[in-house]
């Protein structure tokens, strides 16, 4: 299976630039797998897709202020993205320019945080320790900035539009997106319609986001990403499983979570760790009945995964009709509901 397989070309105007006003008025696609079918709505329909017992997976990650501005004692400036913490005070970085950023460079950050590169990670990042009095994610709130992905061009306004409104447990560097299109309201009417609003956590590394360098799929290497599912989420997942009802997953992060928790008799189970998991077609799924997701780039492990879930041609047949039907693409885009 070739990387080259799952490229489209997508006209600039596509990219969505900012969030809509009202986080559930984006267009939703609904696909069928077993018809075949492509139809068109608005994301608020998703309660007409959604039945008492279903559990609605939400992945409730919030995303780090990740951006943060060095300068060295010589007064070059250098912009630092924190990827995740790998041990105590030390953090894995995205670092531009590099060139500054040599292993033993020192910087200051402002706010009494300095920090020196003590290593070189993978793919040209760096291991940065930080240095600082107090609480670390108190000073990163006040330095940092949000990390939006580089086809954004535009100025957020409001930093929390690039989070979800369920989000709680720091540490992600990109949002969840597909959980964007949310709101309390929402939210509100699907658990009174009697499903089961289940959260998890997987922490979003840019790695998820990155292209597949590689020509060959099966050779891609993922990055790891912490994820945590608690024993009562476990256990409302299993019931509903028992009972015939569905498991709706909102996002690739939260297929993978599950699909990670999930053992090969498709019961799922409690824990936390590190998880590489890498969905491509032909993969097998577990415990994911239906998935709701935003429109991704090309050749893309996150298209990859949806292409499993469905099938490649009509993921790519699917995305042909997004294109003419001038739906709105990537983060900040509209929704797709596979059933």
């Amino acid at each position: 299976m070739q990387t080259k397989d799952f490229y489209f070309e997508l006209p600039h105007d596509r990219i969505a630039q900012q969030p809509l006003l009202n986080r559930d008025e984006s267009r939703l696609m609904i696909v069928n797998r077993e018809e075949g079918t492509v139809e068109h709505d608005t994301f608020q329909s998703i309660l007409n897709h959604l039945s008492s017992g279903d559990c609605l997976v939400i992945n409730n990650t919030r995303v780090l202020p990740a951006r943060i501005y060095g300068t060295k004692d010589s007064g070059a400036k250098v912009e630092f993205l924190l990827l995740k913490q790998c041990q105590g005070d030390e953090w894995e970085t995205l670092v531009k320019p590099g060139k500054k950023a040599q292993v033993g460079s020192s910087f200051d950050f402002g706010k009494g945080l300095r920090g020196e590169i003590i290593g070189l990670g993978s793919e040209g990042t760096r291991i940065i320790r930080f240095h600082y009095t107090g609480v670390f994610l108190e000073l990163l709130a006040e330095i940092g900035t949000m990390p939006l992905p580089p086809y954004i061009e535009a100025t957020l306004e409001d930093q929390e539009r690039y989070q979800t409104v369920y989000s709680r447990h720091l540490g992600s560097s990109a949002a969840p997106t597909a959980g964007l299109h949310f709101t309390d309201n929402l939210l509100d009417k699907i658990r009174l319609k009697g499903v089961h609003v289940v959260p998890v956590i997987l922490h979003v590394g840019l790695g998820t986001f990155r292209p597949v360098k590689v020509e060959n799929v099966e050779t891609h290497v993922m990055h790891e990403e912490y994820y945590e599912l608690s024993q009562e989420s476990a256990d409302i997942l299993n019931r509903a499983k028992a009972s015939g009802h569905k498991i709706i997953a909102v996002g690739t992060t939260s297929v993978r979570t599950l699909e990670t928790c999930t053992d090969a008799s498709g019961t799922v189970h409690s824990g936390h760790g590190m998880t590489s998991i890498f969905i491509y077609p032909g993969y097998r799924f577990k415990c994911v009945d239906a998935l709701v997701t935003n429109f991704h780039l090309p050749e893309s492990t996150l298209l990859m995964l949806i292409s499993a879930f469905a099938s490649k041609p009509l993921i790519m047949s699917a995305y042909e009709q997004a294109i003419t039907e001038k739906y709105r693409f990537f983060s900040f885009g509209d929704a797709m509901l596979i059933i």
